[in-house]
């Protein structure tokens, strides 16, 4: 790897390509994995979108889960996966690693658009782990070919199907200048732990075109949830290298109530499992915040501010919202950025990279809506704009909260891979110019009708309300309290929210838990719908309900509960009742399906 600092200049590796015999299609990790001459065939499965890993995609057997995906069932073990780019969670690369140690994940993952997540995984997997997963980044041209062939071979510089040859280039590992103290942790000057962080750093800079890494300030930990085995496996072997955060650093909502698990009935090996996962990471330095909001901590990042984030809806707020700066780090790339406290320089991190490439215009229904629609939008414009930055117009005169804006970005990282958007009249930076080819879409009452059909399951008795996801706020707490109105919950419903453990203190100062606990309501800290297992999560609910457009979407490949989604209203009157409306908004009623979303 031949990479530069101002004083010295490296060697440039045998074996790098001639430049003018550039293709455009890049190995990007696991090339160790292939030999000079062409493997024997793999079977190819073309995704015509991308798919999240993470609660898409089962870790044990690699077949897609995400019920709304429309190669749902479709499986990816041993197969060459083609898709444009990858979307939602930042926990992908750990469920990429988990099916490599299964045995269970693809031949070679294929990508024509930038590709970080599973990427990442791949490098880890390889470097660390020595299980080789080729990715590959193709030219346009040559993904459409390589999508009309059923099966292709793999080699070290070609994929070769029936009638498609593909030439590959290795990654450009020269260009990348780095400082006299990042070219001494590189070189083991500060451990082993280190060498191999700023190692996978900088070739996750290459795969992004970056030239140098930049300082961030304060990191997020994702990779703490016990979503499955390769979680520990890695941060024990972390830890065991000696691994150490060296810029402040918070934990991310984690898999059980480290304080209460056992009392909860919660399997003793996960619980401890999931546990002591939590305390190797603050073992290396983290704090225990174990939040999936850590934008609700006391200081937040300022606007400006690059850090090194993960958790996909943390990331989008941050940049959204605040205007701080922070690409969407991958689990594992979480660790590295926050030992070093360097990451890339590259995309939402410089000013070009957070200019919107795609205008999407909103136009809200005519009728009085609710805060329903926000997670709506935001999963309508995420499905847009899977690969590109948005900025949303059309909601200028429009009220939305802290709380409103929290869940359009996490239904927005659902259905996109970007870290950003731009919602004019609303969010900091919604004014940099787009981009010169940025196009227009549109979003109408009849799409916003169709996202809540398709959220919704046809039933109407409930049997478990599902608040925080991503974790609640101090003021959702409150308002739930205010809606119940001194009222109880059915005697059949169970009614949980996820908190942080912050909220949970500043709701137990201000009475605000009392008087949800007199309602029946569970305030649970530490954990999250999106990692919450039984019996914490009530095994006899058959149907859950849920304000969270990203828990809405998700739900049915994590738990395999039909879902019926709302207002933090219709969530606290169903919860009263014990049935959800038998119809939809008003806004909603009366539109003929179809019309999704159109080009303008």
């Amino acid at each position: 790897m031949a990479i530069t600092s101002p004083n010295a200049v490296q060697d440039t590796p045998s074996g790098t390509a001639n430049p003018t015999k550039k293709t455009g299609n890049l190995i990007l990790a696991g090339a160790t994995a292939l030999g000079p001459t062409a493997s024997h065939a793999h079977d190819i499965l073309v995704c015509s979108q991308g798919v999240s890993l993470w609660g898409g995609v089962d870790p044990q057997t690699g077949r897609i889960i995400d019920a709304h995906h429309p190669q749902h069932g479709a499986d990816l073990a041993g197969r060459i996966v083609m898709m444009p780019t990858s979307r939602g969670s930042c926990s992908g690369s750990s469920v990429l690693l988990q099916l490599a140690l299964n045995g269970a994940a693809p031949a070679a993952l294929v990508f024509h658009q930038q590709e970080d997540i599973l990427t990442l995984g791949a490098l880890v997997a390889a470097h660390i782990f020595e299980t080789a997963i080729p990715v590959f980044s193709l030219n346009q041209t040559d993904y459409q070919a390589l999508t009309h062939a059923g099966s292709a071979c793999l080699a070290r510089d070609a994929i070769v199907a029936d009638e498609v040859q593909i030439s590959i280039d290795p990654l450009p590992l020269d260009q990348l200048v780095l400082t006299d103290r990042d070219l001494q942790i590189r070189n083991g000057a500060e451990g082993r732990a280190m060498a191999m962080a700023m190692d996978i750093i900088c070739r996750i800079a290459a795969v992004q075109g970056a030239h140098s890494l930049r300082d961030v300030t304060r990191g997020h930990i994702d990779g703490c949830i016990l979503a499955h085995p390769a979680n520990l496996v890695f941060a024990e072997k972390m830890a065991a290298l000696g691994a150490r955060t060296s810029i402040p650093t918070t934990t991310n909502a984690i898999s059980v109530d480290q304080c209460s698990w056992q009392q909860q009935g919660i399997d003793k090996d996960f619980g401890h499992a999931a546990s002591a996962l939590a305390t190797l990471y603050t073992e290396m330095g983290a704090a225990p915040t174990f939040t999936c909001a850590p934008y609700l901590l006391e200081s937040p990042p300022a606007a400006g501010e690059s850090i090194g984030w993960s958790e996909s809806n943390a990331v989008i707020y941050a940049n959204t919202v605040l205007g701080a700066r922070s690409m969407k780090l991958p689990d594992f790339l979480d660790l590295f950025v926050a030992m070093t406290g360097r990451a890339p320089l590259a995309g939402v991190y410089t000013d070009e990279g957070r200019r919107p490439a795609r205008i999407i215009d909103v136009s809200l229904p005519r009728q009085a809506h609710d805060d329903s629609i926000w997670p709506l939008v935001g999963w309508l414009v995420g499905s847009l704009s899977p690969d590109r930055i948005p900025l949303v117009r059309g909601l200028e005169a429009t009220r939305l909260t802290d709380d409103d804006l929290k869940g359009f970005c996490a239904a927005f990282g659902t259905t996109s891979g970007m870290p950003l958007l731009h919602i004019a009249g609303h969010t900091p930076e919604a004014t940099l110019p787009p981009l010169d080819d940025a196009d227009i879409m549109q979003i109408d009452q009849t799409a916003l009708a169709q996202a809540w059909r398709t959220l919704n399951a046809d039933v109407t008795e409930i049997d478990l309300v599902a608040i925080g996801s991503p974790h609640a706020s101090l003021t959702e707490l409150q308002q739930i309290a205010s809606l119940m109105g001194g009222r109880s919950c059915h005697a059949r419903i169970d009614f949980i929210a996820t908190v942080g453990r912050d909220v949970m203190a500043a709701a137990a100062s201000d009475g605000t838990g009392e008087q949800l606990a007199q309602a029946g309501i569970r305030i649970i800290p530490d954990v999250c719908w999106c990692s919450i297992t039984e019996p914490l999560f009530p095994p006899a609910a058959r149907v859950l309900m849920t304000n969270s457009g990203k828990y809405a979407h998700y739900a049915d490949g994590l738990c395999g509960r039909k879902v019926r989604f709302g207002s933090l209203r219709d969530c606290v009157e169903a919860a009263v009742t014990g049935a959800a409306k038998s119809h939809p908004p008003r806004w909603a009623q009366e539109v003929a399906p179809g019309n999704e979303a159109t080009n303008g």
